[in-house]
């Protein structure tokens, strides 16, 4: 692929590049430190073009990149904690952090990386690595939710798809007309748990946000959701699967043409940059009138351990890492961390303009709460989601099932 060369070339030229910021928190000799990371391809390619221009700037130190599949990465470092033989530095996902938080062995970053890096990053991104006043990680790359759509489908309904909706009254409409004169349904929902549930939470938690919701409380002990607002988001779903507009199954229809429209994620527009399905936009997800804007965020953070030969180098390189997001991003099609990087017109120049809207709503995207249990409750609260999406159970019933069982999954704490 076009975009898979261009990678290649950008991250070649890596090497040579003049770094992006300040290598004022330059290490001392600190030898080799170990990276874990489960970055492949083109990724892995641009990665290792930065390691190298790294240990060309910095010659006391060796950057050991490790590649582990991200199937194995967190059990791998699970298991590794409790026996402390542990790479010096991870990235992994965000939802992770926590999960490491709770061996005990990560290291405080917020004293070895400079307040001006901090202040930088997107807010919320921070949440997956609070714990008090310790900062346990460093976002690294992002990505966001939007809307896709079927630019064809909403001509052949008749509907402007330079205008597509904003709300979901606008929404509502839209689907059902393109359902009515097409046959096929105007929005996609993702309304299968499968084996975790997160899809479907992930995605029904951007509704909640949007309604003025909180999926638990701000301590993260308790469930939120089961309030005006998260009834009110989901008789929006139940509402759009009752009329048929949207359908009832796997996930997938929107990306076969079989939906016109669904909340997908950032990575999309990569993927379809050279062979397309169909002719597609991009926008904002509607909200409802008088309520917010919101989408949910994930991406990938680092991590230093209390195992590392020098976790001042460590953080260093981290540091650094940060101060090269703008090349980063440009080059792996990631979306930024650094709210100075996805401002800047150098940046916004160069990314495809079906990448403009999740860009923009980084400054709205919403952090999943950082629970070490959170996987346990995103799967019991999809799963009574999936039961009023299928009319087995109201809306009430369903939340109210659900938030027994989260509460009861949070109070065990494992």
């Amino acid at each position: 692929m076009r975009l898979l060369r261009l990678t290649a070339l950008l991250a070649s030229a890596l090497l040579t590049a003049t770094a992006c910021g300040p290598s004022s928190e330059s290490p001392t000799a600190a030898g080799e430190l170990t990276v874990w990371h489960y970055w492949d391809g083109a990724n892995a390619q641009t990665f290792q073009a930065l390691a190298q221009r790294y240990e060309q700037q910095h010659p006391g130190v060796k950057l050991k990149l490790v590649n582990v599949p991200s199937a194995e990465m967190l059990t791998k470092l699970q298991t590794g904690a409790a026996s402390r033989t542990l790479p010096d530095l991870a990235i992994g996902d965000l939802v992770w952090v926590p999960r490491l938080a709770a061996t005990g062995h990560l290291v405080d970053l917020k004293p070895l990386v400079p307040d001006r890096i901090w202040s930088d990053i997107f807010p919320e991104m921070l949440k997956f690595g609070a714990s008090g006043d310790k900062r346990l990680s460093v976002p690294v790359s992002a990505n966001t939710l939007a809307m896709l759509y079927n630019t064809d489908l909403f001509t052949q309904a008749g509907l402007d798809p330079k205008a597509p909706p904003a709300t979901w009254e606008e929404l509502r409409r839209a689907a059902k007309t393109i359902l009515d004169k097409t046959g096929k349904p105007g929005f996609e929902l993702f309304t299968q748990p499968g084996d975790s549930g997160e899809g479907l939470t992930w995605n029904f938690q951007v509704s909640l946000w949007q309604a003025g919701g909180e999926f638990l409380t701000p301590d993260n002990t308790r469930a939120a959701f089961n309030s005006e607002a998260g009834r009110k988001a989901l008789r929006f779903w139940t509402d759009l699967v009752e009329d048929g507009s949207s359908p009832l199954g796997p996930w997938g229809a929107f990306e076969k043409g079989a939906a016109a429209a669904a909340q997908e994620g950032s990575w999309m527009v990569g993927i379809w940059k050279d062979q397309p399905p169909f002719p597609f936009a991009a926008a904002a997800i509607p909200h409802p009138e008088g309520g917010r804007p919101a989408t949910n965020m994930g991406g990938e953070q680092a991590v230093v351990f209390d195992t590392a030969k020098d976790a001042k180098a460590a953080a260093a390189f981290l540091a650094w890492f940060s101060d090269q997001n703008l090349e980063w991003s440009k080059t792996t099609g990631f979306l930024p961390t650094r709210r100075s990087v996805a401002e800047s017109q150098d940046y916004l120049a160069s990314i495809d303009p079906l990448s403009k809207p999740f860009v923009a709503a980084l400054p709205t995207a919403r952090a999943r709460p950082a629970s070490p249990v959170y996987p346990k409750v995103s799967l019991a609260f999809a799963k009574q989601v999936e039961q009023a999406l299928h009319g087995k159970k109201s809306v009430e019933a369903a939340l109210a099932d659900a938030e027994r069982e989260v509460n009861a999954i949070l109070a065990a704490g494992q």
